[in-house]
Order: structure tokens, then C-alpha cells, then sequence
């Protein structure tokens, strides 16, 4: 039985195959642009996370500042307390703190180690803590016969800003936040003189 030799159609249709596979040009373009997106994903994500470690560290150091400085003097007014949202807004800069929360609260605590509200200061110059209120403080804190200024400051950040389809979504922004409790350094207390 002999070989049928192949029709001149199905020659040409392997023939077209076999260049198709063995062609070359234009690989480089395609795997480029599988990768590409990869590269661009990884490089705004880069930025992304540096962008949010600098202002949470922003946002310690706020915290921090504020409870410092509150606990080197010996009394304080609502005028003082309401100035320290500026602190907050300088350290912050270049970024905008628009919408945050800022909680300043003096806190008493007996030789028992149990802590009361001497007295608080929020952002919008109200009372957050009624005075007198018992506190937990942080269990590995060891207070006894002491006063201690804390501050809770809380500021949202937005995340994927490359990214304008999420503009308005809400998983686009994170709350980053510190509490921070400092004694005070000059006398036994930190009096507000006209704190209600």
C-alpha cells in the first residue's frame, strides 16, 4: 500500500502552523505586558505602605508630643488643652489631618493603683470623659500614687491612591492611631484650673 502524499491544503495549513510556532518576534511585547502590570501593582503598593509608615509615625509622634508637653507643667486651662490640636496639625504636616480625634485626659491615681478622670479635652473642645470616671489603665503599667496624661489620637488615612475607581469606597481608608500615657514630671498632678 503506498503513502498518500498530502493535498497542497493540508501542507500549507502545517506549514502556516509550524511558522507560527517557530516565530519569534513580538515575545518580548507579550511578556512585557504580562508583566508590566505585575511590576506597576508592586511599585504602587511599595509606595503605598512607605507613605503609611510615615504618617503613622507622624501620628505617634503626636501622640506623644502632646501627653510631653502637658505633663511638664503643673497646671493647665481649656485655652492650653485646645492648643495642642495646632501641635497635632504641625507635626502631621505636609499631611492633612481634616478629620481626626484627639482625646486629652488627666488621670489621678491613688495609692491603690485605681485611676479617675481628673480631666479630658477633645478635639471640638468638649469634655469626652466626665470627671471622675474610673479608667483601666494598660495592665503592664505599674501607677500607683501618681498622675498620668493620656492621649488618644486617631487620624484616618486613605490608602490606594492610584487607584480612582476606589475613591469613594470605604476600604480605601485605614484609622491609624496611639494612645500615649505620660506622669507628670514637675509636682504631684497636672490641675486644669477651669476644667469643670
Amino acid at each position: 500500500m503506498r503513502a498518500v502524499p498530502p493535498t497542497p491544503q493540508s501542507g500549507g495549513v502545517l506549514r502556516r502552523l509550524r511558522r507560527f510556532v517557530e516565530d519569534r518576534r513580538g515575545v518580548g511585547a507579550v511578556e512585557f505586558a504580562i508583566v508590566a502590570p505585575l511590576l506597576i501593582m508592586g511599585y504602587v503598593g511599595a509606595f503605598e505602605i512607605s507613605v503609611a509608615m510615615t504618617v503613622m509615625r507622624k501620628v505617634n509622634r503626636a501622640s506623644s508630643t502632646v501627653s510631653d508637653l502637658l505633663t511638664q507643667t503643673q497646671t493647665v486651662n481649656k485655652a492650653t488643652l485646645d492648643t495642642m490640636k495646632d501641635v497635632t496639625k504641625n507635626i502631621l504636616a505636609p499631611f492633612v489631618a481634616s478629620s481626626y480625634s484627639l482625646k486629652i485626659t488627666g488621670i489621678a491615681v491613688d495609692a491603690d493603683g485605681k485611676a479617675t478622670v481628673a480631666w479630658s479635652r477633645d478635639e471640638k473642645s468638649g469634655t469626652p470623659y466626665a470627671k471622675g470616671t474610673k479608667l483601666n489603665l494598660p495592665s503592664d503599667m505599674d501607677a500607683q500614687s501618681t498622675f498620668i496624661v493620656r492621649t488618644e489620637f486617631s487620624l484616618p488615612h486613605k490608602i490606594l491612591l492610584m487607584m480612582p475607581g476606589l475613591k469613594d469606597s470605604k476600604i480605601n481608608t485605614v484609622t491609624l492611631g496611639k494612645t500615649s500615657y505620660f506622669r507628670q514630671r514637675v509636682g504631684e498632678k497636672v490641675d486644669c484650673t477651669d476644667c469643670s
